[in-house]
């Protein structure tokens, strides 16, 4: 029964949430730069460990040179690893993104598969690449990205409990509507890069610091304490 009614709250909560963010970010959309989803894998697997504006300085050359699955399929690692180099761990990036590229052309004819079976079968992308890809290109709304602003963000609002990105995830599937999952995601990254900044948070600035709440969920006692009303986040 606890875990119905946490569930109920946690729903309603995340309504009260999404509504405010609606008006504040009604276009959030993916910040790496791309014009196919072949660019969108690429730009996802650099990305990794690496800001997407700095991935969007590299990638402007990366994409005019190689424009198909084949030509980074049989790119020189050692020419590639030094056109990526700037974005980090620029080894293991290079071997993803030519095994994916070479995965592509034997199983795909080339093409970016629309599944995530199918997607995080390649060498380099995982759930939460294949999250971005199906949800940002395709408009497939497959599961919840949880990069490092949904993780903070979404326990600093009460939406979960959880540490571990995949039980993260599964608790938004649960209470934000499916068709804004992708929207949602974006507009999380939107936000803790702009306004919820994890070392100097703009408090004064966010749309959710106002917002009254039925129950205090992670936020500190002494910080509840503190607080003249309850509000949504702890920073």
């Amino acid at each position: 029964m606890k875990t119905k009614v946490a569930a109920t709250e946690r729903k309603a909560r995340a309504r009260k949430i999404i509504a405010r963010l609606k008006r504040e970010y009604p276009d959030a959309t993916c910040a790496l730069h791309h014009r196919s989803a072949l660019e969108l894998v690429v730009a996802t697997i650099l990305s990794a460990q690496c800001t997407d504006a700095r991935v969007n300085m590299v990638t402007p050359h990366l994409f005019a040179k190689y424009r198909t699955a084949a030509d980074y399929a049989a790119a020189d690692p050692r020419v590639l690893e030094k056109e990526i180099q700037s974005t980090g761990f620029f080894r293991n990036k290079t071997k993803s993104i030519i095994g994916m590229a070479q995965a592509l052309v034997e199983r795909h004819g080339g093409e970016v598969p629309q599944t995530m079976e199918e997607l995080t079968a390649l060498p380099g992308v995982g759930r939460k690449t294949a999250n971005v890809i199906l949800g940002t290109w395709f408009r497939k709304n497959e599961g919840v990205v949880v990069d490092t602003h949904v993780h903070r963000l979404s326990r600093l609002l009460g939406l979960t409990r959880q540490d571990d990105p995949v039980k993260i995830e599964q608790d938004l599937m649960e209470i934000v509507p499916r068709d804004d999952w992708t929207w949602f995601s974006h507009t999380l990254i939107q936000h803790g890069r702009a306004v919820c900044i994890a070392r100097r948070p703009r408090c004064a600035d966010c749309v959710l610091n106002r917002l009254s709440t039925s129950t205090p969920s992670s936020v500190s006692r002494r910080r509840a304490q503190r607080a003249s009303s309850p509000t949504v986040c702890a920073a």
